[in-house]
């Protein structure tokens, strides 16, 4: 289909609307069939111009750090959850204003800014390892050897738990719903007892879902989703990003050399 700026010379990326709102209408269904939230991951996709209408039928996004945060709260407002690795002491007291939900990485982060996160009177969440890995790209697997991303059950703190209202696991990359049941089960062996307690409210399952992928298994996604709702009483969170965008657009440019590509015979 020929685009309607042929014409145009600076190289863009360009977004179908209707594509994009096909996305966002099975991703809704899912909130709707099991009492869910999902945010946009903003690392995985964003481009702020669609945020008015990706808003309208998500519940809001997921940071990585300061400026995502503010981009997320800023452009599309909703809820406002963040996670890194570590925070710096002079972003911190910026982040509890934007943010709804920050996830640690760490008791020792934790225990730093614990006193500031329950003045603010923010929710404060863990990040888990469940060590159990579901892909063979080990770049994109927190779970593999030698990860630093996550508490494994062997570092648990549950002395360390006072504040702490939810746990957060993020493990998936480009998977099915199949792999998240398999994470489920790591993650309730290894943690249901956590889960389990009183002042847990809520679980955040990450994102690397392949929701609106043709051929993703919805039904079992409702499924672990009711499941665990019903049986722990928490607030259950998905941060899918590409799963917004994915089929949704095209590159627009000029292609100027082809003599450093491949051609096999």
């Amino acid at each position: 289909m020929e685009l309607p700026f042929s014409s145009l010379q600076t190289p863009c990326y360009v977004v179908d609307e209707a594509l994009l709102e096909r996305n966002l209408v099975i991703l809704k269904q899912v909130i709707d069939r099991t009492g869910c939230k999902i945010l946009l991951a903003q690392k995985a996709f964003s481009m702020f111009a669609c945020y008015p209408l990706i808003g309208s039928y998500l519940n809001g996004t997921t940071a990585s750090g300061l400026f995502e945060a503010r981009l997320g709260k800023e452009e599309m407002g909703g809820e406002t959850h963040i996670f890194s690795p570590a925070y710096r002491e002079d972003e911190i007291d910026e982040i509890l204003s934007l943010c709804d939900h920050v996830i640690f990485n760490s008791f020792s982060q934790w225990e730093k800014y614990k006193d500031k996160v329950l003045a603010s009177g923010k929710s404060a969440g863990l990040r888990l390892n469940p060590e159990h890995s579901t892909q063979d790209h080990a770049i994109y697997d927190p779970c593999s050897p030698g990860s630093r991303l996550g508490i494994t059950l062997k570092k648990f703190r549950p002395d360390l738990l006072d504040g702490i209202e939810g746990l957060h696991f993020h493990t998936l990359c480009e998977q099915g719903a199949d792999d998240l049941a398999a994470t489920l089960g790591a993650v309730e062996r290894h943690f249901g007892h956590i889960l389990s307690r009183p002042e847990m409210t809520w679980l955040n399952m990450g994102g690397g879902h392949w929701i609106t992928k043709p051929g993703y298994d919805r039904k079992l996604l409702a499924e672990l989703v009711r499941r665990i709702r019903e049986r722990y009483g928490v607030e259950v969170w998905l941060e899918p990003g590409e799963a917004a965008a994915i089929h949704t657009g095209v590159l627009r440019c000029r292609v100027l050399d082809l003599s450093l590509i491949h051609i096999s015979e």
